[in-house]
C-alpha cells in the first residue's frame, strides 16, 4: 500500500492529487486488494447500539429467501454481527491469524468462514486489541484472505456490518469495496447526528472510490418525522422502516433472524419489510452526492426551541 501524506491546508488543495481524505493520514488501496466481484457490496453504519447487526442480519437473510447466495462480514471486535444466524461468537479473522502466527498459507475456508441460516456465509473480522491497531487493518485482510480462496467468486451479494458510528479512516475502510453505504437510524438526536457525521464519511471516500450513498433505514421507531425531515433537507432517501417491536428484541435473545421467530401479524409486516427492501437493493438504488450539515447547522436544524 501507498501511504499519502496530506499537509496542506485544508480547502487549498486540488481534489485529484488527495489520497482519501483532505488534512489526514490515510491509507490509499492497493488496487489488486479491491473486492474485485461482481457482486453487490453494501456496508452497513449506523450510531452505536442502533441495531445494525439485527439489520445487517435480517437483511442477509431476507437476499437469501431472494435465492441470493449472500456473504456478511462482521467488522467490531465485539465480533456478534453474525450470530444470529450462525447461533454463536464464530472465531474471528484476527483470532485465526493470531494462532498460526500470521502465516495464512495454513488458513483453510473453513477456519474462518461459517455457514448461517438458510445458507448465508459469515465472517467476523474481528478486530486488533484496544488501543494497538487499525479495524482497516483487520478489513483489508479477511478481504485479501476471501479473495486467495475464491469464496467471492460465486457472491451475489457481500454486507459489511460495520462499528458504530466511528468515522476513522480504519473503521471507513469497507466504504472502499462498497457499492453502496446505508445508514441505520432512529428517530431522534442523536442518531441523526451520527447519520450525518457517516454521511460525510461516505462523500469522502466517494471522491476516490465507487460507493455511493444508498438511502437510509429507519430502526426501532415509531415515527419518522424527524428523519425524513433531515433527508429531505439533504436529498436522500429513506428504504425501510422498522418499529420497535419487543420480537426484534427476543430475536436477539434466542439467537435468531425473524424469519425464525413464531409467526404473528406483526412479525410478518416486518418480515415483508425486509424482503422488499432487499429486492430494491437488489434491484440498484439511486447513489446519491449528499451535502452533509456542519455540526452547528445540524444542532440549529434538530434543535428543540
Amino acid at each position: 500500500m501507498t501511504i499519502v501524506l496530506d499537509t496542506r491546508a485544508r480547502g487549498t488543495a486540488t481534489p485529484s492529487r488527495r489520497g482519501d481524505g483532505a488534512g489526514s493520514v490515510q491509507v490509499k488501496l492497493d488496487p489488486n486488494l479491491m473486492i474485485g466481484t461482481a457482486a453487490k457490496v453494501f456496508a452497513v453504519y449506523g450510531k452505536g447500539g442502533i441495531g445494525k447487526s439485527t439489520t445487517s442480519s435480517n437483511l442477509s437473510a431476507a437476499f437469501s429467501k431472494l435465492g441470493k447466495r449472500v456473504l456478511q462480514i462482521g467488522c467490531d471486535p465485539k465480533h456478534d454481527s453474525t450470530f444470529t444466524l450462525t447461533k454463536r461468537l464464530i472465531p474471528t479473522v484476527i483470532d485465526v491469524l493470531e494462532g498460526i502466527d500470521f502465516h495464512t498459507e495454513e488458513l483453510k475456508p473453513e477456519d474462518f468462514v461459517f455457514e448461517g441460516y438458510n445458507g448465508v456465509l459469515c465472517v467476523e473480522a474481528g478486530g486488533p486489541p484496544a488501543g494497538t491497531g487499525c479495524g482497516g487493518y483487520v478489513v483489508g485482510q479477511t478481504v485479501k484472505l476471501l479473495k486467495e480462496h475464491h469464496l467471492l467468486d460465486e457472491t451475489d451479494v457481500v454486507i459489511f456490518d460495520v462499528l458504530g458510528d466511528v468515522v476513522c479512516g480504519g473503521f471507513a475502510s469497507p466504504l472502499q469495496h462498497a457499492e453502496r453505504g446505508l445508514i441505520v437510524t432512529a428517530n431522534d438526536f442523536d442518531s441523526i447526528f451520527a447519520m450525518n457525521r457517516i454521511v460525510a464519511a461516505i462523500q469522502a471516500k466517494s471522491k476516490n472510490y465507487k460507493v455511493r450513498i444508498g438511502g437510509v433505514i429507519a430502526n426501532r421507531s415509531a415515527a419518522t418525522d424527524e428523519i425524513d425531515r433531515y433527508t429531505a433537507a439533504v436529498g436522500m432517501d429513506r428504504l425501510a422502516h422498522f418499529p420497535d417491536l419487543d420480537a426484534i428484541r427476543k430475536s436477539r435473545l434466542k439467537k435468531s433472524t425473524l424469519f425464525e421467530m413464531p409467526p404473528s401479524p406483526e412479525l410478518q409486516k416486518v418480515q415483508d419489510e425486509y424482503l422488499r427492501l432487499a429486492a430494491s437493493l437488489w434491484a440498484g438504488t439511486d447513489g446519491r452526492d449528499v451535502v452533509p450539515m456542519k455540526d452547528r447547522e445540524i444542532f440549529d436544524f434538530l434543535g428543540f426551541e
